[in-house]
């Protein structure tokens, strides 16, 4: 029950940052995150319910329906948050001066050890069984945009290397690598006995085996 269930609404108005059981709201709804995260992407949007993540969070469903108004509106917040995360890790491999071959080693590489402590997130992002309309797809709409403007860039540079300038090629390449790039997280998501360090080593054997020996010199991995 909440502290403040207790008080007359007469004689007290509930702050808008009051938590649960001494607990502030930023901390209850990160909190409440979290567990949705898990849960919406380990059994998708569909096998997902407000009680499975309340019992999961350890708080009452009524406290999420006053935090996120519905089970849409608690999507939306785990689909916000788990977008950003995957974002920021993108932007930081992007910010990190490699180019060619080795920026996609970094960058799968960074995606990876991100993910294996909360692989969850991934799931939430790329759900086949969440709304098709609505927030969590307009903002997941903006990410996207985000990051196929990160591997066009990064492509791009590739290209350049190799002397190709043509702009539809670098968009058709650019759209072939985000398919490797989403097939390769994939797989490893659904192989959990690969360590981060191990599904790295075996992307980088596969391009070297498609692409020839690769210029690795000086790429920091892990």
């Amino acid at each position: 029950m909440s502290r403040l269930s207790s008080v007359s609404s007469a004689t007290r108005t509930p702050r808008p940052n009051a938590g649960t059981k001494g607990v502030a709201r930023p901390e209850r709804e990160a909190q409440i995150v979290e567990a949705g995260c898990r849960l919406f992407g380990e059994r998708g949007y569909i096998g997902t319910s407000v009680a499975d993540v309340a019992e999961s969070a350890g708080i009452s469903k009524p406290l999420i329906y006053n935090y996120f108004g519905s089970k849409d509106g608690l999507h939306v917040a785990c689909v916000q948050h788990a977008s950003g995360v995957l974002v920021s890790e993108i932007e930081r491999t992007a910010a990190s001066g490699t180019i060619g071959f080795a920026r996609a080693a970094v960058t799968l590489d960074g995606m990876f050890r991100l993910l294996e402590p909360r692989p969850w997130l991934w799931r939430v992002v790329f759900d086949a069984t969440a709304p098709r309309e609505g927030e969590a797809q307009a903002w997941l709409a903006e990410h996207e945009r985000r990051i196929i403007d990160f591997g066009r860039e990064g492509v791009a540079e590739l290209m350049h290397l190799s002397g190709n300038h043509d702009d539809l090629d670098i968009d058709a390449m650019r759209a072939a690598w985000e398919s490797i790039f989403r097939s390769l997280v994939n797989w490893w998501l659904d192989h959990p006995g690969d360590s981060p360090e191990e599904m790295t080593q075996r992307c980088l054997r596969i391009f070297t085996t498609v692409f020839g020996e690769l210029d690795l010199a000086g790429t920091a991995l892990g």
